[in-house]
């Protein structure tokens, strides 16, 4: 068995020699560095940037005020028995859910930092609430790549389904790990006791609506510049390590994977790409031949995003590292979730194709969408801001006659 001192020595030896590696690279190819760090940069600018900004900001205020706590009390009957996770566990699945990746990843640090969650509930939260956001799925697959919004409809499914599968799977990582302290049993209607959670954790947190907006606002920007780093850094080694042809070997074994299950070779570029970054692996894949059958080029594109690509990776390894949080449980997520996804498109391809041939070929994602789930998602938020307001309003009333 090796030595932890060889090993170590070899670790370090095999870094120094990739980064070298890259740095020549660089200097042999300057032009082609620079144009594909102009598309990553494009990418962070147009798109990541402006889609992720106002979500980082929100849940950052949403934590200071509390509203974690609430979720806690409220889907602690859900979350425990289902993933192995505490209610909070639900904020960070629906905030990551709707602004899909990174987010996940810095929603568990911070309730890891915070003491809410254990280390090994940590890494159960992370592998299945770190998903491809639906502006994504639909906006730049189904609607850029595909032309159609009732492709997006399998993908997502499949996606979200894969990730709470995932999820379940995952709750049996660390079968014997103690789990974090669940809330005490109280007496009284779980809304109002949620909603005692989330006032009590305001006032702990202590800081002023000012301090709070500047600090959110300071915390996301930082978060994005870190995560534009990384999309310029992957979209570089990506161009430059297809353009000095080292991918070749691969692409070679990845061919032949995909011939002995009965896929077309040609699209071994596409997952190769995609193992790097998700956006160019699924652009490749939809850009086949017209001759392959779409469910097949569906399932490699749910293969990519489910495994997320590395450069999401290393942002996802970035934000963790802060915690004890592993890496290890999340990448097995990964390939997790990117086998499953994968089954549930072929699965659900026949299933949908026929009821989804009358939806528009094109969709604007910035539009609001006007259906019955948003309305009642609309009236509970209002519902749920009106009792809060009476139940603070109710304590201050309170306050004023002790004092």
């Amino acid at each position: 068995m090796m030595q932890p001192l060889l090993r170590s020595q070899l670790k370090t030896v095999t870094f120094a020699f990739i980064a070298f590696f890259i740095a020549v690279v660089l200097l042999m190819y300057p032009e082609q560095a620079f144009r594909s760090s102009i598309r990553g940069l494009s990418i962070w600018w147009d798109v990541v940037f402006p889609a992720l900004l106002p979500f980082f900001i929100t849940a950052e205020m949403m934590m200071g005020f509390g509203v974690v706590h609430f979720m806690g009390i409220l889907l602690e009957p859900l979350m425990r028995p289902l993933f192995r996770v505490p209610g909070a566990g639900g904020f960070v699945m629906a905030v990551g859910l709707i602004s899909g990746n990174p987010m996940g990843a810095k929603l568990t640090s911070r309730l890891r930092e915070q003491g809410l969650i254990s280390r090994e509930e940590g890494e159960r939260l992370v592998s299945f609430t770190s998903t491809a956001g639906p502006l994504f799925i639909f906006g730049a697959v189904a609607v850029g790549f595909f032309e159609s919004t009732s492709v997006g409809i399998i993908l997502a499914l499949a996606h979200y389904l894969g990730a709470i599968a995932v999820g379940f799977l995952m709750r049996f990582h660390e079968p014997k790990a103690p789990p974090s302290k669940p809330p005490g049993k109280k007496a009284g209607f779980i809304l109002l006791r949620a909603l005692r959670a989330m006032h009590r954790a305001r006032l702990q947190d202590g800081r002023t609506l000012g301090q709070l907006i500047g600090q959110a606002v300071t915390s996301a920007v930082q978060t994005l510049l870190l995560i534009g780093g990384f999309i310029m850094m992957f979209s570089v080694l990506t161009q430059l390590v297809n353009y000095v042809g080292v991918t070749t070997l691969f692409i070679k074994g990845i061919a032949w994977i995909l011939e002995f299950f009965s896929f077309p070779s040609s699209f071994a570029e596409a997952i190769m790409a995609g193992v790097f970054e998700i956006t160019l692996g699924s652009q490749l894949a939809s850009a086949t031949s017209p001759a392959i059958p779409l469910v097949l080029k569906l399932t490699i594109v749910s293969l990519v995003i489910g495994f997320n690509g590395l450069s999401i990776h290393a942002q996802v390894a970035s934000m963790i590292s802060r915690t004890d949080i592993r890496y290890a449980p999340y990448f097995i997520a990964r390939i997790l979730h990117a086998a499953i996804s994968s089954i549930l498109t072929i699965l659900l391809f026949p299933l949908l194709q026929k009821h989804l041939h009358h939806l528009p070929t094109a969709v604007s994602v910035f539009q609001p969408v006007q259906t019955p789930l948003w309305t009642g998602l609309e009236w509970t938020s209002m519902s749920i801001l009106f009792l809060s307001g009476i139940f603070i309003l109710r304590e201050r009333i309170r306050q004023g006659s002790a004092s």
